[in-house]
């Protein structure tokens, strides 16, 4: 559901943080394994030994991939396995269709990705906003490097520059990651070190006044390949199409990999970025979903104060994935990171047309917000047979740290007029509104087995997680609240694995999110809980790079916070929200040159349980019934004449009508848009310009005015309007 003004800053359910246990030598490193050793013949073992069948491992789990086709993705099970044997639906977005698209932040680089509603306020450049099959998960469901990275409130914005891939698992995922919405993961994966040398430089340019150069190299720092780097970074000086509004940012990401032996690989990851932005228009409905007697309101239109209004945020983490193979049957991994975010936020917004149908109310909030987490995750994982089933066995303990401390004031503001805005007047004088620290300790014990047996790949898995969590208020004499959370959960699935490459599976799987804070009369909340039953088939026909899905879901989410009928200022946990839907996704990259993604949803989302009579049986707010993607990119082979050299690429995607508030205030319109791309190899020009390549990308081609959505009738969010991006790259 979409959020109100408060809940889109809300202090959050911020899991925040502890002591360091970490010696148990375990990790959830992406990197590939070592190659198995030979089988030791049987003659040659001792007594009462059991010889093991050879296993065949192969290197799966990330690392660059060619095209826009990925074969596994480490975000499903923790473990290098096909995504053809997962039993959910799973995407990925690679760094070649990254680079395609230009893509700019990690909503935009969802957007032909299905289950995924993307940039539901439109180009807000503080958060990546989305929902996963109808709920929304950008504040706790994202994760870096299977680390969480926001714990529970919204306090970063990763450069995508930095990534090399993008993974999003659809459904419950509590199994693998502990506290999350139902709705499913999205991990995103940090560029590595690679052994063979990659180095790229990006000088770009584009509309809003955009400047932004960025380069990555990557390489062996000896000729054994024993150390290898990575280092990816970006400056950016950018308007945005609201006036008065930038959107600079500094990145910077280098790394280590360290391989002392064929058998134990250690890669250390670090960021840095800073950004300075500014937050959303909040604009009423009559002036932008229905014209005003004066007409629309300008999408370029600011409605805050040119004095005060910022967001100021500085993020950094630093951790490393550690891996150890001791033999053909056993490995260990640990991942750890440590991270930091401060955010300096003033903003005056929009909070309400007056009957003029030209004046806004506004309101002035500010707020400084700090989060601290420290993670580890451990696991040991075995691959053995017992008989003829082959297993796959994961053991993980993780642990994660977090301090989220926040203070906030604000005041009603002068008013402003949307179509002649005059910006000046005083500053108003702000009021305390909180001044909190929330702490955290979040643990968890899971357990999975991934099972073969002939063409049958079984997974199932179940975990136990204990939460406790730490508010106090600074406010007055102040106040402590703690509240201890814990959960079993757990999946199942069956996937039978075709000759020709068809995989038909089912699942069922459970989640579970801890909701923080207390009702009216001081009573805890018990976690909101998750259930799915899924059905699908897979499909990569064998020697082909291409890959499709089709899934079919019933996703309930229970314990829903909703108004006390006997007491309008309290909330109790009877609501219910259900989401059946279809997903169809299908990506290939064809030898002739041409790499397509396409990509269907159908949602049939309804709140079934509430005690706001207006919203049971109601679409939740903001989410779409109907979205649909198609992305092609065609290169010309070098043998075609005059066109050898020559890429292009177009897209269109559609989003089908949203409601404001759960109890549909209105109707947002559905929207199509249109995307293309254009680059040249200059190396058809000359030699000497081997490596450089021209390309131009166009967001919303023609340049289509509509609303992203509407949270309520006073508060309306404008879609990006046209983007030209133009870029002078060099590879080498």
């Amino acid at each position: 559901m979409a959020l109100s003004v408060a809940g889109r800053r809300r202090l959050g359910c911020a899991l925040m943080a502890g002591p360091a246990l970490l010696g148990l030598g375990l990790q959830a490193a992406r990197a590939q394994p070592a190659p198995a050793p030979a089988a030791t013949p049987a003659s040659t073992l001792g007594a009462g030994t059991v010889a093991l069948p050879t296993l065949e491992v192969e290197g799966r789990g990330g690392g660059t991939v060619q095209g826009f086709v990925a074969s596994d993705a480490r975000t499903s099970t923790k473990t290098d396995t096909p995504i053809l044997e997962v039993p959910q639906s799973v995407s990925v977005v690679t760094r070649d269709e990254l680079d395609a698209r230009q893509v700019q932040t990690v909503g935009e680089a969802l957007r032909y990705t299905p289950g995924v509603r993307g940039e539901p306020y439109g180009p807000d450049n503080r958060y990546d906003w989305f929902f996963l099959r109808g709920f929304q998960a950008d504040t706790s469901s994202v994760f870096l490097n299977g680390l969480r990275y926001h714990f529970g409130n919204l306090t970063g914005m990763l450069e995508p520059y930095g990534m090399e891939r993008i993974e999003v698992l659809r459904g419950p995922a509590s199994v693998l990651y502990g506290q999350i919405a139902p709705g499913g993961v999205v991990n995103l994966v940090s560029r590595r070190p690679t052994e063979a040398p990659q180095n790229e430089v990006r000088l770009s340019a584009g509309n809003f006044d955009r400047l932004q150069a960025a380069f990555t190299s990557s390489g062996k720092l000896d000729s054994d390949g024993v150390f290898s780097y990575s280092v990816t970074g970006l400056a950016r000086d950018s308007g945005t199409q609201v006036d008065e509004v930038k959107n600079d940012r500094y990145f910077i990401a280098p790394a280590l990999t360290w391989r002392p032996s064929a058998d134990t690989k250690l890669t250390l990851l670090s960021y840095y970025q800073r950004d300075a932005t500014h937050g959303d228009e909040f604009l009423p409905a009559l002036g932008t979903v229905y014209p005003s007697v004066y007409g629309r309101i300008p999408t370029n239109r600011f409605t805050g104060n040119k004095d005060t209004d910022h967001f100021d945020r500085t993020q950094y983490g630093i951790g490393y994935e550690l891996e150890h193979r001791f033999d053909q049957v056993f490995s260990v991994r640990q991942n750890v990171r440590y991270a930091h975010t401060d955010i300096d936020w003033y903003q005056t917004y929009g909070l309400g047309l007056r009957p003029d149908q030209r004046t806004l109310n506004r309101y002035a909030f500010q707020a400084y917000n700090t989060l601290t987490s420290f993670q580890v995750d451990n696991q040991g994982e075995a691959r053995f047979a017992t008989g003829p089933l082959r297993h796959t066995v994961l053991a993980g303990f993780d642990y994660a740290n977090s301090l989220y401390a926040s203070r906030q004031q604000g005041a009603v503001a002068s008013p402003i007029d949307l179509y002649a805005p005059v910006y000046s007047g005083s500053t108003p004088a702000l009021s305390p509104l909180s001044n909190s620290r929330q702490a955290a300790n979040q643990f968890g014990l899971y357990l999975q087995d991934q099972i073969r047996f002939d063409r049958w790949a079984l997974t199932v898995g179940l975990r136990q997680d204990w939460v406790d969590t730490i508010t106090r208020s600074r406010i007055g004499a102040g106040s402590k609240q703690s509240q201890d959370d814990g959960r079993l959960t757990w999946r199942a699935g069956l996937v039978y694995l075709a000759d020709n490459g068809l995989a038909p599976y089912v699942s069922y799987a459970t989640s579970f999110q801890p909701q923080l804070g207390t009702g009216f009369f001081g009573q805890t909340y018990v976690p909101t809980t998750g259930e799915q039953y899924e059905v699908g088939v897979k499909y990569q026909p064998p020697g082909s790079n291409s890959f499709a899905q089709l899934a079919l879901f019933h996703l309930t989410q229970q314990n829903v916070l909703t108004t006390d009928p006997n007491n309008a200022l309290n909330q109790v946990q009877t609501g219910e929200i259900r989401v059946r839907g279809v997903e169809a996704e299908g990506v290939a990259t064809l030898s002739r040159g041409l790499s397509l993604r396409a990509a269907y949803t159908y949602l049939d989302p309804e709140i079934t349980q509430s005690n706001v009579a207006a919203e049971k049986g109601k679409r939740p707010n903001g989410i779409p019934m109907t979205t649909a993607g198609l992305y092609a990119d065609y290169a010309f082979d070098p043998a075609a004449g005059r066109l050898a050299g020559l890429g292009i690429g177009a897209g269109i995607r559609f989003q089908g009508n949203t409601p404001a508030g759960n109890a549909h205030a209105l109707i947002v319109p559905s929207v199509t848009l249109v995307d293309a791309a254009l680059r040249y190899d200059l190396a058809q020009l000359s030699d000497r310009l081997k490596g450089s390549q021209l390309a131009l990308n166009v967001s919303n081609l023609f340049d289509t005015e509509y609303v992203a959505s509407c949270g309520s009738a006073s508060s309306c969010f404008w879609g990006l309007r046209r983007t030209i991006i133009g870029s002078l790259v060099h590879r080498w």
